[in-house]
């Protein structure tokens, strides 16, 4: 059994993947529900007193046994409920189930990570609010997108990959989404390693693909090579790129030879179903090793400011950051207590990637008094009201009986950007 196990989850409306991170290959291993294949259907059942789920709850499904239900993501994001044997469960619930039994195999874990096409605010607080039903805390459950799962997918990927721009060609059966990788030049680019995103760069839906499955259609076949061929030179026009990599289901059958020829062409070319999952997986070991060095991924729902207070280490006033580029504003708040020198304002930095400036912010400590060095303990709160307001609460809470709490307390609104149109101005 695997122990402190770092994981991610594939998930979309028919299926899901699971990989895990192996320590003794230093990469992640994907599950495979059969020889090859790693699609596990995203289906749970209750049958005879016994929850079953993935393949398990597709053959109760076939043979009409108990209660089976499918579509599990979309029921849970829309709140529906399901009625069976005079009990009522919801949709969120019966996605927990899947997970919670899917992750039984697991003796324990560290972290989690779910990927989904499109996510959103209220997605990764579902997703984090199913953390205790599996024994976990909120913070070791991440949300992340297939843009941002590609990204770092890459990030562990030899870097000559990824030096030019890289391609990710999508194919679900019914339409081909094509993502590129590449760098941002911002004003904190010296020194540093790189701020990157991942653009959706064309979409196109093939009618063509849905004649190709189960049985391979010739003539069809033909006309998706052809129509995908030229959706490629329309998306490679003018760039540079230095690896091409297929995902999807999509592309399992041989059906695009003649595109292959175009892909290849002067390019590293990767085939292969649980990118995504991996991608995930990647993530959770980032996470799980509190690893925030290297390359920074961007996109326009995370900031791009980073905010750092001065504290005193070493004897050396030095900025600390508290929350980095790249984070979500709903997943920032923080808090700390913090010893203080003297009774000097507190000073915050804010830099912004898209203006390139930087601020100083001053929290007046006017009326609290500290009559020696670190004889007076404050406690101090950072809470985002939205993406563009963060609020900073200080409070004296005393430093034992001879130093007690003196009831100073203050607080201070900071305007910030926000992601609304800044990450935009980003080349």
């Amino acid at each position: 059994m695997a122990k402190g196990m770092k994981i991610g989850y594939d998930l979309n409306e028919e299926s899901c993947q699971i990989s895990y991170y192996d320590e003794e290959l230093r990469e992640p291993v994907t599950l495979e529900a059969a020889a090859a294949n790693y699609q596990i259907p995203l289906m749970i059942g209750y049958h005879d007193g016994s929850w079953f789920y993935g393949k398990s709850a597709k053959r109760l499904s076939v043979v009409k046994e108990g209660f089976t239900a499918g579509q599990l993501l979309s029921r849970a994001v829309q709140g529906e409920k399901l009625t069976y044997g005079g009990k009522t469960y919801e949709g969120v619930w019966l996605l927990t189930k899947f997970i919670e039994l899917s992750l039984k195999q697991f003796e324990e874990i560290s972290t989690v990570t779910f990927t989904l096409s499109t996510i959103d605010e209220d997605m990764v607080q579902m997703f984090r609010g199913i953390a205790p039903r599996i024994g976990l805390d909120r913070k070791q459950i991440y949300v992340q997108d297939y843009k941002e799962s590609f990204c770092y997918y890459m990030f562990y990927q030899p870097k000559e990959l990824w030096q030019y721009e890289s391609a990710l060609f999508y194919c679900d059966r019914k339409e081909i989404r094509a993502y590129m990788l590449r760098r941002l030049h911002t004003a904190f680019d010296k020194g540093r390693e790189p701020f990157v995103t991942v653009d959706e760069v064309a979409n196109a839906k093939m009618k063509e693909l849905q004649a190709l499955y189960p049985v391979l259609n010739v003539d069809k076949a033909k006309d998706a090579d052809a129509g995908f061929r030229k959706f490629i030179q329309g998306v490679f026009e003018k760039k540079l790129v230095s690896s091409v990599y297929l995902t999807g289901d999509g592309f399992d059958n041989n059906w695009y030879p003649n595109s292959l020829k175009v892909l290849c062409n002067g390019r590293r070319v990767f085939q292969g179903n649980n990118l995504f999952s991996k991608g995930a997986c990647y993530l959770s070991c980032r996470k799980e090793q509190a690893f925030e060095e290297g390359p920074v991924y961007l996109d326009d729902g995370k900031m791009t400011e980073q905010i750092s207070f001065l504290v005193r280490q070493n004897g050396k006033d030095v900025w600390q950051a508290a929350v980095v580029w790249g984070a979500h504003w709903y997943e920032s708040d923080r808090q700390w207590e913090a010893l203080l020198t003297d009774d000097k304002d507190i000073e915050i930095k804010i830099e912004s990637l898209a203006s390139g400036e930087t601020r100083i912010e001053k929290i007046p400590l006017a009326g609290l008094s500290v009559p020696q060095p670190y004889m007076v303990r404050v406690l101090m709160k950072m809470l985002f009201l939205d993406e563009r307001t963060l609020k900073i609460q200080v409070e004296d809470v005393g430093l034992g009986e001879l130093f007690p709490s003196s009831g100073f307390r203050t607080e201070k609104l900071i305007r910030l950007g926000g992601s609304n149109g800044e990450f935009n101005s980003l080349s």
